[in-house]
């Protein structure tokens, strides 16, 4: 058995504020998890905090492409040395967000030491990139492109190691049936499965075999990104972008677990979930919940 270790990654750079004047609630994602007993129900060991620079985006302004970019990759580079570490030493490591831009740390990690794929367990693809769209700022919404290379050099290309992930690494899950990258998907012959399909399929059945796909020799391993944003606002409404038509809870359980069970998978690191947006808490407690489900022996 590995030692699951908790590491925070408190980081909002990547998401646009709310309002005017505020910044986004998902730094506090980590420590909603933590008051939630989730190192205890785990069983894992404490992997401290990676302490991110402050939100600020100063004069940024449309067009001047990703915001906060030098502090996002400054902190991918310091979340990346404390993400090497663990997994070179064999750890299990379960890292609590922050927005999406902190997938780009364990991305970084990981290419540092082999060839390792990713299963994105996600609501959207977050895959904005300046071939597809003149909107290019949150780099929440763009850590897939820019981790498969897609992007501003500052981003795309830290230690020249560009891209961080190859296209036929990655597996997307859970993106909603109307998502409109899908056409640039199958150009690039990117693995995805929509809510419609998974529940076509069984989810189940789609995460073993995806799995299956990710444990193949060529690769040293893989790593799960999990978006909070997959669930369906019905469950889930404490999200920046809570679109209809995602996963229940139910589901998210069933393609989670044969994916963290993986002898393979190195890592999961959760996101975008905001306890600002969950003044009751039970959608943190779903989280939660889902996420030690995952781990549980059944």
């Amino acid at each position: 058995m590995r030692n699951i270790v908790v590491v925070d990654a408190p980081s909002n750079l990547g998401l646009r504020p709310p309002a005017p004047g505020t910044v986004p609630g998902c730094y506090k994602l980590a420590g909603a998890l933590r008051e939630r007993g989730i190192l205890r129900r785990l069983g894992a060991f404490e992997g401290g905090v990676v302490v991110p620079p402050r939100y600020d985006r100063g004069t940024w302004q449309e067009g001047d492409g990703v915001f906060n970019a030098a502090a996002i990759a400054a902190y991918t580079v310091k979340l990346a040395d404390r993400i090497e570490h663990h997994v070179r030493a064999g750890d299990f490591l379960v890292v609590l967000g922050g927005d999406c831009s902190i997938q780009l740390g364990a991305a970084l990690a990981l290419r540092r030491i082999g060839r390792y794929g990713i299963a994105a367990v996600d609501g959207s693809a977050d895959f904005r990139h300046p071939g597809n769209s003149d909107r290019i700022g949150a780099a929440g919404g763009e850590e897939l492109a820019l981790a498969t290379g897609r992007g501003q050099d500052d981003l795309t290309d830290i230690e020249g190691l560009r891209p961080y992930l190859r296209d036929e690494d990655v597996r997307l899950f859970g993106m909603r049936d109307d998502d409109e990258d899908r056409a640039e998907f199958t150009e690039l012959k990117i693995s995805n499965a929509t809510v419609g399909e998974i529940r076509q399929w069984g989810a189940d059945d789609i995460a073993r075999a995806v799995t299956q796909t990710l444990e193949v020799p060529v690769l040293d391993g893989f790593w799960v990104h999990l978006d909070a944003d997959v669930l369906d606002p019905s469950v889930m409404p404490a999200v920046d972008s809570p679109d209809p038509g995602g996963l229940l809870p139910g589901e998210l359980l069933a393609l989670l677990r044969p994916l963290v069970r993986s002898p393979r998978c190195v890592g999961l690191n959760v996101t975008i979930y905001d306890p600002d947006l969950d003044p009751d808490g039970t959608a943190g407690d779903l989280l939660a919940d889902l996420v030690v489900d995952a781990f549980a022996q059944s």
